[in-house]
């Protein structure tokens, strides 16, 4: 039978793959939209019954806070408002009325790293003038702040001479790990806290995490970044594993400071060597995991990994713009190759993990859509404004004390008993992540 041409070349044309013109916003944002709806596909919360903010199985409370910081980011870059509705329905409902994104149906798995990457979606949206909550809602700096002082007071000098354990509750495990990340995002949000409120307290925060870090070891010579150690041998035996999302979250807090402090030569050279150590994390300036992607061990949390780089080198940009002929090379070419590989399922715009192969795989994953929308949204950052302060229009106001009532975690009782199945699944957890640390730390330390 034959087909009318039109037809054939509709076809045709539905089956290639997402092609950008990293020169053309409106090739970017066409792009961009499509793989961001791809997303979403996986997205039901905000359907009657279903939690707020909550992403199905297999995927953790922490990575659907980064998908809806994702989303800010989307609707500033692209001026798209048609998922701001669920995304200010997702962050509300997750904050809680104190703001500090402990839900009771998360805390009994929740580490200070989770905890961050929600309050990450906050603070873009002050910084970003997202559009406010409801009047009588909490605001979005006002969560950071509760976040941050309730990390602030976790800060543990026992062992290791500080810095946060990686879980919050002592019955989970993990406690007794001191990672990279959760330091990492508390360094973060103290410097973008110090900048858009004036307040000296968070830069000092900021400072003191950005010494400990260094002091303890968790910084290489080479500005590259640990995984973390055992609290319990105070902190003189790493994980050796490198991941970009740890180099990405340090440098927009040095490139941040730097900002804040006027061209401060000290943060110029921080944010300068991070970014130069970066290139690690890169082949023919397309960013890749480096520490699984070639091993093929990459988990579900992982597959997100690079995203993050991208959006936090794109951030750098604007806190930072001597920083900008290092940095959009790499999130241009990374950008046409994992657009390359959104080629697949029914809409043919499910994305693959190695943008290096710049075609699919067959993955269809919320990770792995979330990184290749930050990578292709970041190219539009040259286009928008850099993010506001209190002083220079930042609409979102705060609350200094905010998350100041709110227990200890040390000795808050959680409403109900620890089950054999919560106890069975974070140890799962920690088996999982021993043997990604077996399978993988050979490579990442010998390569």
């Amino acid at each position: 039978m034959r087909r009318p041409w039109h037809l054939i070349l509709t076809l045709l044309v539905s089956v290639q793959a997402i092609e950008i013109e990293v020169d053309n916003p409106e090739s970017v944002k066409r792009a961009s939209h499509a793989v961001a709806k791809n997303m979403l596909a996986h997205y039901t919360g905000m359907n009657p019954g279903d939690v707020p903010g909550n992403l199905p199985d297999p995927y953790y409370w922490w990575e659907a806070g980064a998908m809806f910081s994702t989303l800010i980011d989307y609707w500033f870059y692209t001026g798209d408002d048609t998922w701001n509705d669920i995304t200010m329905q997702a962050v509300l409902w997750q904050a809680g009325d104190d703001g500090t994104f402990m839900p009771t149906n998360q805390t009994r798995t929740e580490g200070n790293d989770d905890q961050s990457f929600w309050a990450f979606a906050a603070m873009s949206a002050a910084e970003r003038n997202f559009p406010n909550p409801p009047e009588g809602q909490i605001s979005w700096l006002a969560m950071v702040q509760s976040v941050f002082n309730t990390q602030a007071r976790r800060w543990n000098t026992e062992t290791c001479g500080g810095g946060l354990r990686w879980q919050i509750f002592s019955f989970n495990n993990g406690y007794h790990y001191k990672n990279t990340i959760s330091n990492g995002c508390f360094f973060n949000l103290a410097a973008r806290l110090a900048r858009y409120t004036g307040n000296q307290t968070y830069a000092d925060w900021a400072v003191r995490a950005w010494d400990w870090t260094t002091s303890v070891g968790f910084m290489t010579e080479e500005y590259l970044f640990w995984d973390g150690a055992d609290d319990l041998k105070n902190c003189t035996v790493f994980n050796q594993l490198q991941w970009t999302y740890n180099s990405g979250v340090y440098l927009l807090g040095a490139a941040t400071m730097y900002n804040l402090t006027n061209g401060d030569p000290i943060w110029r050279e921080r944010t300068e060597r991070i970014l130069n150590a970066t290139k690690v994390f890169f082949t023919k300036d397309v960013m890749y995991e480096r520490a699984c992607e070639s091993v093929n061990t990459c988990e579900v949390d992982q597959r997100s990994f690079k995203g993050y780089l991208a959006r936090w080198m794109a951030a750098t940009t604007q806190m930072a713009p001597f920083t900008i002929d290092e940095v959009m090379p790499k999130l241009r070419a990374s950008a046409r190759a994992a657009a390359k590989t959104c080629t697949g399922g029914s809409d043919q715009s499910s994305c693959g993990l190695k943008w290096t192969s710049e075609k699919w795989d067959g993955s269809d994953d919320v990770g792995i859509q979330m990184a290749a929308l930050e990578v292709i949204q970041s190219i539009l950052v040259g286009d928008v404004d850099p993010p506001v302060t209190d002083n220079t229009g930042g609409t979102s106001r705060g609350d200094p004390s905010g998350g100041s009532k709110s227990e200890d975690p040390q000795t808050h009782s959680l409403t109900g008993s620890i089950t054999a199945a919560d106890r069975a699944g974070a140890g799962i957890l920690t088996v999982l992540m021993a043997l990604l640390v077996f399978g993988t730390v050979w490579w990442a330390v010998y390569e």
